[in-house]
Parts: structure tokens; sequence; C-alpha cells
């Protein structure tokens, strides 16, 4: 009788042979793969992941285009990397490009098997925008960033070297109407918002932040009032009306601005010099910023700087975040200082010079109701004379100028206002009614100036 049992055995070695060259050949096969993905992973992600982040984000943004060029990616560190983005309204009214652009974190292997991203899959990204550009037509003004900063992980957003302003200069900006304008120039060299709800913002329904840092900001407003104003334009939205009709919620806890600078200017003619009001090393701190609270929450803003680089000032104004109604409070104190510092305004905006005086201190109050405002101005000056100059030259001399200027110092100014055993001290009234065409900083600057015009007596 013969054995079989070698032949079954033989059977069992080819199975085992089979088997096992079959998990070779996966092996190699996987292989293969991730030595191909390695090698040629700009190839794999321009070809494949590419089209879908943009299709993506078309069905996420149906009103917007976007353009990336050459995607890479690095498998160790798990960052996408784009050489450049570019974002386009529809409408034209806004264009974007961006430099070197890198998300890392993010979840994305569900793309393989025809699944989209979710707003989850951010939860542990990191990215990094250079060389940001953005322009709005419509406004006129461009935006210029040179590096953000976002970090999921740590609710953070750094951004550093912002500018806002029009992509022109000065002349070409207010030659572009026949009515009058306010010019914004804002720098920020660097801004940090930390305890931010990344991922609400990424969905676009909340801002949240615990606070945000801006360092040394300088903003410059300049206003050309040699053109008369448009009464068929709209008025300039307050900032209380721009939070108010946000959809989405804004809350963020507070706000510091570190060593800021605001420039005021009014100018009066094409090329002449504006009149100038500069307030310097601003310490600013604004708390309670909450769009869709109660109707009586208010935004709290405090400030400290030098008035024109000499007089120590100090400010606290209360705005009603959540009133569409155009009513806030403001009050502050300005120290010793001479009269004369005020001339760089005074000799443009009204033609006159201030030859001699100083200013002991001054406290206002002022409430705005539904844009008119009330209050009181208490100013304590002695020795003040004022000349009239001559407004094309700045010349003091000329019989005209002699009898105005000898008009004012004695029959209609209050040259002192210094309360003794003869005189008492005059309190100026603010009384002043916001005009259609002016901002937020012309008309909280113009309501003061009617309170210290009625102590002067002009």
């Amino acid at each position: 009788m013969k054995n079989k049992h070698p032949q079954t055995d033989r059977r069992k070695l080819s199975s085992l042979k089979i088997s096992s060259y079959a998990g070779f050949a996966v092996g190699a096969v996987v292989l293969v793969c991730a030595l191909a993905l390695l090698l040629f992973t700009g190839s794999f992600m321009n070809w494949f992941i590419k089209p879908r982040i943009t299709k993506a984000f078309a069905d996420a943004y149906p009103t917007y285009s976007i353009h990336i060029t050459n995607m890479n990616y690095s498998i160790l560190k798990n960052r996408f990397g784009f050489d450049s983005v570019s974002l386009r309204a529809d409408d034209g009214t806004f264009l974007s490009t961006m430099g070197q652009f890198s998300v890392s974190g993010v979840s994305w292997t569900h793309l393989l098997w025809g699944r989209s991203l979710a707003f989850n899959d951010f939860a542990n990204s990191v990215v990094d925008v250079h060389d940001i550009v953005i322009a709005f037509p419509q406004f006129q003004y461009k935006l210029n960033c040179e590096s953000l900063h976002i970090s999921m992980p740590d609710s953070e957003i750094v951004v550093n070297a912002l500018e806002l302003q029009p992509p022109v200069d000065d002349e070409q900006f207010f030659a572009q109407s026949k009515f009058r304008k306010t010019r914004y120039r804002l720098v920020i060299p660097q801004c940090r918002a930390t305890g931010l709800s990344c991922l609400e913002l990424l969905n676009g329904k909340n801002y949240r932040a615990r606070a945000a840092q801006i360092y040394n900001a300088s903003l410059s407003v300049l206003i050309n009032k040699d053109k008369p104003v448009n009464s068929n334009s709209l008025s300039p939205r307050m900032p209380n009306v721009v939070l108010s009709s946000i959809k989405e919620s804004i809350q963020i806890d507070s706000i510091r601005i570190m060593n800021g600078r605001l420039i005021y200017n009014e100018r009066f003619g094409v090329g002449l010099e504006p009149a100038v009001l500069t307030f310097d090393s601003m310490q600013v701190s604004i708390c309670g910023i909450d769009n869709h609270g109660n109707i009586s929450d208010t935004a709290v803003i405090c400030a400290q700087g030098m008035l024109m680089n000499t007089g120590a000032m100090s400010l606290r104004m209360s705005i009603p975040v959540a009133s569409p109604e155009f009513s806030f409070r403001y009050s502050g104190f300005l120290s010793g200082m001479n009269l004369s510092e005020f001339n760089p305004f005074i000799e443009v905006a009204e033609h006159k010079r201030f030859k001699t005086g100083s200013l002991q201190s001054a406290v206002f109050d002022v409430q705005v109701i539904s844009g008119s405002a009330k209050g009181n101005v208490r100013a304590l000056y002695k020795d003040m004379k004022i000349i009239s100059i001559n407004s094309s030259t700045g010349s003091e001399s000329g019989v005209g100028n002699t009898i105005v200027s000898f008009i004012a110092n004695n029959m209609k100014l209050r040259t002192t206002n210094i309360p003794d055993k003869l005189d008492s001290m005059k309190i100026g009234e603010v009384k002043y009614m916001r005009k259609s065409d002016e901002t937020f900083f012309e008309y909280a600057w113009f309501a003061l100036r009617s309170g210290i015009g009625d102590v002067v007596g002009f």
C-alpha cells in the first residue's frame, strides 16, 4: 500500500508558499506606493488633493473663487504648503493674494475616500501666511500684512506689519470725488489675540477672544474741507451702529493698545499743509465688546497719552455697543501746557495764532444722546493773547489783522479764566448737534471744541 502523507504535506506546503508570495506581493505594492508618495508627493498633491480642496472651498463659499499654485506636502510634519493662493469675490468687491501659505495638523486622509473637509478636521491645525494683500476696490482701500500666524491648539492669532490705507496718495484719493471725504491710514506693527475660539471663527458664526494686544499702532485721519459735503450721501456709520448691524456674534473681553498714536488732520486746499492735532504715547484699554448683548451693555474705553506731545491727557468713553442709536459719553482731563502748542491746528483751521498764554488744567464731560452733545468744559488758563494771521502767508502784519487782533483780545475773548475775589471762573457749555457728514473722531472733537470756544469766547 502506498503512503499518501507526503502528497498531503506537499499540498499544504504549496498553500503556505502561495500565501507567503501573496503577502510579499502586497507588501511590495504598499512599499512601492509609499515610496512613490514620498518621492512624488508634489505631483500627487497637485493632481489629487488640490482639486478636492478647491471643490470643498467652492461648496462652502460659492460666491468666491480660489486659485492655488504648486501645492506640496510634508509627511513627517503633516504640513501642506502652497507657493501662493489668491481669492476673489465674484462681484469684484474683494481681491486677495497671498505668498507662501502653509497649514499643518489637518485631518485629511478621509479625502482619499471621497469625503469632504469638516471644521473639526482643523482642530489641531496651525496656519502661517506671508505677504498678504487684500484690495477693496469699492471702498478704495488696500490691506497689506507681512505675516499671519494662527494656532488652533494655542487659540492664538499673531499679525505682523499690518497696514490699511488707500492704494494711492492723498491727492489722488481726494481727486476721485468732487465731495468731501475722510482718509484713514492705519499701521499696526504687531497684534496678538489670545483665548480665541478658532473653530467658531473658521465657521464664521462667532468671533470670540479673551484678549487682544496691539503694539505701537498709528492711526492718521485726514479730512479735505476744501470740498463741499455731499448732501445725498449716506452718513458715516458710527462704531455702535457698525457693531450692532453685524449678524455674527462678536465678543472680546479686553483690547489693549500700547504706545499708540493718533493724528487728526483737516485740509483746506490742494497741496496745503493741514491743521494737525496729535495724541502720542497712548495707552488704551477697551473692555466689554459684545454686539449681541443687552441693549444697555457698554464698551468702556480708557486712554492716557500726550496731547501735541506736551500735555498729559486722560480720557474715558462709554459706548452702548448693542444699540443702533448714536449715544455715548466721554470725559477727561488735560494737564498744564503752553497754549502756543495748539498753533499747528488753529493757524490753519482758524487763521489765528496764540502769542502768549498758559493752560493750567482742563476738565470736560460730554453726554451724547441721539447725536446731540451736551456737557461742560472747565479750563484754567491765564495771559492768553491771540492774533489774526494771513490765511495764505501766515503773516501777522497788516492793518486788518491788527484791528481784528485788538478787538479779539480786548472786547471778546476771555484772556484769563482763573477765579479770584472779583471774578469767577467761566464754565464752557458743550452744545453740538452732529452733522450728517461727520465721522466719529470729527464729531467728538467738534462737540468738545464747542465747549472750549464757549470758555474762551470764539
